[in-house]
């Protein structure tokens, strides 16, 4: 019989080889391109690891940082001692109450830049809510009139003090301290009792929201979004930290000092005058006592946000957290029932504590001859050298004014 086809034949191992090249596929040599890979992702690790570096670095370097974290802290332990902290109603009380004291303090930073100081804010606030009141209820303006006057009687007034500071030459203590006592017994003249008001459109700048916002506090976000352009981004603020940081130098150097320092005053006084709009609207009405003491705590919250007494440093967005931190510290010591009397103690402790690190921070930039990072600064030494050579003040010549000089290097301008 003839043989057929020889069939397969079984070969040792055949049963494993199926699965050889899925093993061999597991267990394959690495190779360079997966090396390649590997130190990509190596790469790719270490530089993310390195921007976050930077970034954390760069939130350090910041000034504010510290008082925003202080912000935080605080809200958080007065939240959990008191859960009514967090309420919506209670973070839109907060705010009102922070469009005031930041409005104020952005003014009155103005004054201490410029190597001054402003004690009539507060009494100011209360004249103008006064004020605001009876233009509204007894001379029957139009609303809209009522804020314009206001606002332009407080610059007017701060135009007084500039006049009195700089024609006359009488220190802004004193200049501002008659002012201080004046407005106070005019207060009580104009409005011995409230003068009430029932226009919706005033009642609205303290009493309405924009998604859930007070109003009051986008005015605050609109004003430290002017000042902070204002003041470091423009020839005129930066003349302002010039003025502060040495006035003798800045007078020789062509900057108009003089009138630098009335602008701030101006500045000053407009703030109070939309402040005393914010009470009053807050009060339904205009009181002649309706604020105390306001001119110590918008002190407290420029030197608090790193607005130095000498003059020549400071930034709004410091001033504004200054004036958080003040806030939250009154209103979470009421929240949970601190008296009174304790809640001006702990802002005079923290006040204390500011002017200390102020006094340390001037002597650093003594010592280095320089300005912190991220703070405008206005340099005293080399500046008052350079302007006696007929040099412009650094950071002047940046900014295209006649005191600039394309051929000569400038010293290294401070960073605002």
């Amino acid at each position: 019989m003839a043989a057929g086809p020889p069939g397969p034949t079984a070969t040792p191992g055949a049963g494993r080889s199926a699965v050889a090249p899925a093993q061999v596929a597991d267990t394959a040599p690495v190779t360079g391109e997966g090396v390649a890979a590997g130190g990509a992702r190596a790469g790719a690790t270490g530089a993310g690891k390195a921007i976050a570096g930077r970034a954390l670095k760069g939130m350090v370097d910041i000034p504010e940082i510290g008082i925003v974290l202080a912000v935080v802290l605080a809200f958080v332990v007065f939240a959990s001692i008191n859960p009514l902290v967090a309420s919506v109603s209670e973070l839109q009380n907060l705010g009102v109450d922070l469009a005031g004291f930041g409005i104020l303090a952005i003014g009155e930073s103005f004054t201490i830049i410029t190597g001054g100081i402003d004690l009539s804010p507060g009494s100011l606030t209360a004249f103008f809510c006064v004020i605001s009141a009876w233009l509204l209820a007894t001379a029957h303006l139009p609303v809209l009139l009522v804020f314009v006057v206001t606002v332009l009687f407080g610059a007017l007034w701060g135009l007084w003090h500039g006049f009195l500071i700089t024609r006359l030459g009488i220190a802004p203590f004193v200049a501002t301290l008659v002012t201080f006592i004046f407005a106070a017994g005019a207060n009580e003249a104009i409005a011995p009792n409230p003068i009430p008001f029932a226009n919706t459109t005033f009642l609205a700048v303290a009493g309405s929201n924009v998604a859930r916002v007070p109003v009051a506090v986008l005015v605050l976000v609109a004003i430290a979004l002017v000042a902070w352009f204002f003041l470091e981004r423009t020839y005129v603020g930066r003349e302002i930290y010039a003025v502060g940081g040495n006035r003798e130098a800045a007078r020789l150097a062509g900057i108009p000092t003089a009138r630098r320092t009335v602008t701030a005053y101006m500045v000053s006084g407009a703030c109070a005058g939309v402040v005393g709009i914010i009470v009053a609207s807050h009060l339904t009405s205009g009181t002649a006592d309706s604020v105390s003491g306001w001119e110590l705590i918008a002190i407290a919250a420029a030197v608090i946000g790193g607005v130095s007494l000498a003059g020549g440093q400071g930034r709004v967005v410091g001033v504004v957290a200054g004036a958080a931190l003040l806030v939250v510290l009154r209103d979470g010591l009421v929240a949970v029932n601190v008296n009174a009397y304790y809640q001006s103690m702990v802002v005079g402790v923290v006040l204390l504590v500011a002017i200390v690190l102020d006094r340390f921070r001037a002597r650093r930039l003594e010592r280095s001859g320089g300005s912190t990072k991220g703070v405008p600064t206005a340099r005293a030494g080399r500046e008052s050298d350079a302007a006696a050579a007929g040099a412009p003040l650094p950071g002047l010549a940046s900014l295209g004014g006649p005191e600039a000089s394309s051929e000569e290097a400038q010293p290294k301008q401070p960073a605002y």
